[in-house]
């Protein structure tokens, strides 16, 4: 007999559509009982693109979902269970009303419930699990954000900031160098008009000092010559 499918599974059968393709698992020489199905394995696919259109459904927060609302299933029949019988009407044929008719009939006798406004009341009070659930993630999505994205942040900024000092520096330096550069070139510049003026003082010197020398000398010549 075919191994009864559990809470969790039936509500996971109502958000995702499982592949029909089977796998059957190797078989061993052991014979097995007579009109024992075959045990399969489904697999299951979720690529279903959220109303957004900016992510899919997430297999994780689609488990996640289906344990919050297993562990919150209400006592006696409600909307999950009605849900049930009425997916088990698909493939009947059946137009869309005649499944719910048919899935409600089943319901009734479930449970001996006559009131339809028991559906969605239990169907809301699943959607407002839901809804706390989703402000709690919301909250701590915030803190994350606040304590991972804001911590990056300040070290981006930080980071900037550093990198804009250095600029600052950069540009100090080149603003020293190319002063410095002009200094280098008015220097270079004195150097060669001082070294000129000095080179042309000492040939004026060495002229004047040899001029003076040989009058000197001329007049000694001319006393030798003259008076003795």
């Amino acid at each position: 007999m075919e191994e009864e499918k559990s809470f969790g599974r039936k509500l996971l059968g109502f958000f995702i559509e499982e592949d029909t393709t089977h796998t059957q698992t190797q078989t061993t020489s052991t014979p097995t009982q007579a009109g024992t199905p075959p045990r399969v394995q489904v697999q299951q696919t979720v690529a279903v693109q959220n109303a957004s259109g900016t992510g899919v459904v997430d297999k994780k927060f689609v488990d996640h979902f289906v344990s919050l609302i297993e562990n919150s299933n209400f006592k006696g029949p409600d909307y999950f269970e009605y849900m049930q019988a009425l997916k088990s009407l698909a493939g009947l044929g059946l137009s869309e009303d005649k499944q719910y008719q048919a899935a409600w009939a089943s319901f009734k006798a479930m449970g001996g419930i006559t009131d339809v406004s028991v559906l969605s009341t239990t169907a809301n009070q699943y959607i407002g699990i839901l809804d706390s659930d989703r402000q709690a993630f919301l909250k701590d999505v915030d803190a994350a954000v606040a304590e991972k994205v804001g911590g990056l942040k300040n070290s981006l900024k930080a980071t900037q900031d550093e990198n804009e000092s250095m600029a600052k520096q950069i540009i100090d330096l080149q603003n020293r160098i190319n002063a410095n550069n002009e200094k280098i070139t008015k220097i270079t510049t004195d150097i060669s008009e001082q070294s000129a003026k000095i080179t042309t003082n000492k040939s004026n010197y060495e002229i004047t000092y040899s001029s003076f020398v040989e009058q000197i000398k001329g007049d000694i010549s001319k006393i030798q010559q003259y008076l003795s």
